[in-house]
């Protein structure tokens, strides 16, 4: 038996909770998985996965050796990079998960050149605008934006956007500009539904500060819905300068009340708790980090 690789299966057993999940992600089939994991009990002489309606869960031997055999597979693949260099391609899979939106206008377009550095890596995007669970999933590095409400994650914070109050030049022409945050009362506007307090905002503007509420006809439960109905005039949002990075270059969206700031939106890499994150994720987070510094932005 190939300990290593048994450990990998293992591994993938303990964090997706079943077999046929775990054969899923390996890209092999369930039986071989099964075996795999019977030759481990066999070979150990323990129990290390108890069976029931609800799944697959470890024994407390199970668990035991699922951690450690966690830290023997990212340490192979340090090792694996400290004999190649500095300078050494990535290998296998690396999972990312990212909101749909952001990792459509921001993440995905740059992995061609990612991938180019790295040919013998596979990454696989799991766009979700809810915060998945890393272990269940099988998640190397995610991607999440604003507060990070589990004090317990691993997370880097990788970059910073400010938050815009943003609408169509189309939209503006008939409805006129807003001279003041409180003038929004009088606008269309499109409230992003997804989460508390997306409608309350509180400007500031030296040692002034006003809270609006956005009294929106229109309320959006996605990112890229909101992007299509500002883009169609329908009214203006507050929204990250993400969001709109492109249309506010090109002039296709104006951002408005710029003397006034609102509190800016931070994007985290987020790692498993519990365990070291892996050579390929904190590569990725620093590529999106560095790409997200290139990116050409609104000179307010």
């Amino acid at each position: 038996m190939d300990r290593l690789a048994a450990m990998e299966t293992f591994v993938r057993v303990v964090e997706t909770g079943s077999f046929s999940e775990a054969a899923r992600h390996l890209r092999v089939g369930q039986p071989a998985v099964s075996k795999t994991v019977a030759q481990l009990e066999e070979r150990l002489g323990v129990k290390l996965l108890l069976r029931s309606t609800r799944g697959l869960t470890p024994t407390e031997s199970g668990q035991s050796f699922y951690e450690r055999a966690k830290r023997a597979i990212d340490e192979a693949d340090e090792a694996d990079l400290a004999a190649r260099g500095a300078g050494a391609s990535l290998s296998g899979r690396l999972r990312v998960s990212a909101a749909t939106t952001f990792a459509s206008l921001h993440v995905v377009p740059h992995l061609p050149k990612f991938l180019a550095a790295h040919p013998d890596l596979q990454i696989e995007v799991i766009l979700d605008d809810e915060k998945i669970d890393l272990i269940e999933e099988g998640i190397d590095v995610s991607l999440r934006m604003g507060d990070l409400a589990d004090s317990s994650l691993t997370a880097r914070r990788i970059s910073r956007a400010r938050r815009l109050v943003v609408g169509a030049p189309a939209y503006f022409k008939h409805a006129g500009v807003p001279a003041s945050p409180d003038a929004l009362a009088a606008h269309e506007t499109v409230v992003y539904a997804r989460g508390a307090g997306r409608d309350v905002w509180t400007f500031r503007k030296g040692e002034a500060e006003t809270t609006v509420t956005l009294n929106g006809r229109v309320r959006v439960s996605a990112g890229e819905g909101v992007r299509a109905a500002v883009l169609a005039g329908m009214g203006v949002t507050v929204a990250s300068e993400w969001m709109f990075a492109r249309e506010l270059v090109t002039g296709d969206i104006r951002a408005v009340l710029t003397d006034w700031t609102i509190a800016p939106i931070d994007l985290w890499a987020v790692f498993p708790t519990g365990r070291v994150a892996s050579a390929k994720a904190r590569a990725f987070a620093a590529f999106v980090e560095e790409q997200l510094a290139l990116a050409p932005k609104l000179a307010v």
